[in-house]
C-alpha cells in the first residue's frame, strides 16, 4: 500500500522537512478523500486580521484522542473524537514519524480561492520543536516556504494526492509556510495536519 522509496529531504537550512509523494496508494487516497469529504462536520470560522473580521478562506474540523482544544489566530476549535478512518490514517503517520500524534486539524480547500496565509505552527501548546505531519488528499496545491529572517530563502513544492509532508526539529522557528490562492480551476483538496497537543 505504501511506497516509501521516494521519500526525500528538502535540504533547506534551519529545517528538517521530508516529503513522501506516494504515502498512500491512489486507490486508498481516493477512498479516504470520499469518506472524509462526506462525513466530516466541516465548519467555517471567522478570523481577525489587522482588526478586521473575515470568514476563514477554507473549512476546518479538529479531532483528538485527549479532548484538548486548539487555538490559533484568535480561534479556539473544540476537538471531536477520532473516527475509525482517522485512527487508521493516524496509525500509518505515527508509524512513519515514529511518534504518537494526539490531534488532527483537517482543512478543506474548496477551490483555488481557498487558502492558508503565511504562518508557522508555533503555538505554545505545540511545544518547543513541534512535529507536524501534513497528509494531502484531492487536488494538488503548491506549498510555499520562506525563511523568517533571510527573505531570499524560498521554496515551493507541489503536494500530490496521497502525499505526506513531515516537518520536524527547528523548522517552525525559522520558516513560514502557506497555501496560496490560485486563479487556476482546481478541485477540492483535504489536508490533514497531525500534531501533538499536550
Amino acid at each position: 500500500m505504501q511506497l516509501f522509496s521516494e521519500k526525500q529531504n528538502l535540504g533547506l537550512p534551519d529545517s528538517d522537512i521530508w516529503y513522501y509523494p506516494n504515502f498512500l496508494s491512489e486507490k486508498k487516497a481516493n477512498q479516504y478523500f470520499d469518506v472524509l469529504r462526506k462525513d466530516t462536520p466541516w465548519q467555517q470560522d471567522d478570523i481577525k486580521v489587522f482588526g478586521k473580521v473575515y470568514a476563514q478562506p477554507r473549512l476546518t474540523a479538529l479531532y483528538s484522542n485527549n479532548g484538548k482544544n486548539y487555538s490559533y489566530s484568535n480561534i479556539t476549535m473544540e476537538s471531536l473524537a477520532f473516527t475509525d478512518e482517522l485512527k487508521s490514517l493516524k496509525g500509518l503517520v505515527d508509524k512513519e514519524a515514529n511518534i504518537e500524534f494526539t490531534t488532527c486539524l483537517l482543512n478543506l480547500y474548496r477551490d483555488g480561492k481557498d487558502s492558508n496565509g503565511w504562518h508557522a505552527d508555533d503555538e505554545k501548546e505545540l511545544g518547543k520543536n513541534p512535529i507536524i505531519a501534513s497528509l494531502s488528499l484531492g487536488a494538488e496545491r503548491y506549498f510555499h516556504l520562506r525563511h523568517k529572517s533571510d527573505k531570499t530563502l524560498k521554496y515551493k513544492i507541489l503536494l500530490e494526492h496521497g502525499s505526506l509532508l513531515l516537518m520536524r526539529g527547528e523548522t517552525q522557528h525559522f520558516w513560514h509556510h502557506q497555501i496560496a490562492k490560485t486563479a487556476k480551476n482546481v478541485r477540492e483538496r483535504i489536508n490533514l495536519t497531525f500534531r501533538i497537543i499536550k
